[in-house]
């Protein structure tokens, strides 16, 4: 019976670890942007579930571009239309990509650099269940706007 403490003790830590690592995921959805070359004109949605209306949300923009896009930052028009509502809502946000010190400021891997951005400083309530729609839209001067992969929203629940 002792000789089998030990391999119990190992299997039960392991199970301890595997379900202890709950994930505070709620949605992720990335949007490919086509030829890398993001029109202004092409706005790209997404759609969520919300269940939970007593949790806290974050709320990030996710985008992934190559080494070659020329510019620290990008400024996107973000649209939020809650379930049921007829007219949503619009925030102009200027992301900040890198730096002249630092570089991207992302993570990377080779020429790829990926973002994810949290766009509201407090956690945020969402009041009513059901689908949320958001649509992100680049203002850059640039049409289009070059080496972009995709773009995309990550919505998490708050600790």
């Amino acid at each position: 019976m002792k000789k089998y403490l030990p391999i119990a003790f190992v299997a039960s830590c392991l199970i301890g670890i595997l379900t202890g690592c709950a994930t505070n995921d709620v949605f992720e959805k990335n949007v490919k942007i086509k030829d890398q070359q993001w029109n202004a004109a092409d706005r790209q949605s997404v759609q969520f579930d919300i269940e939970d209306t007593t949790a806290l949300y974050n709320v990030f923009i996710t985008l992934r571009h190559t080494d070659a896009y020329k510019y620290n930052n990008i400024w996107l028009n973000v649209y939020t239309k809650a379930p049921g509502d007829l007219k949503g809502t619009r925030q102009q946000l200027d992301l900040t990509l890198g730096n002249n010190d630092k570089g991207w400021l992302g993570s990377g891997m080779d020429d790829i650099f990926y973002h994810r951005i949290r766009i509201t400083r407090d956690p945020v309530h969402f009041n009513k269940k059901g689908t949320y729609d958001f649509a992100l839209e680049q203002i850059m001067r640039d049409d289009p706007l070059e080496h972009v992969m995709n773009v995309g929203l990550r919505v998490e629940k708050a600790n």
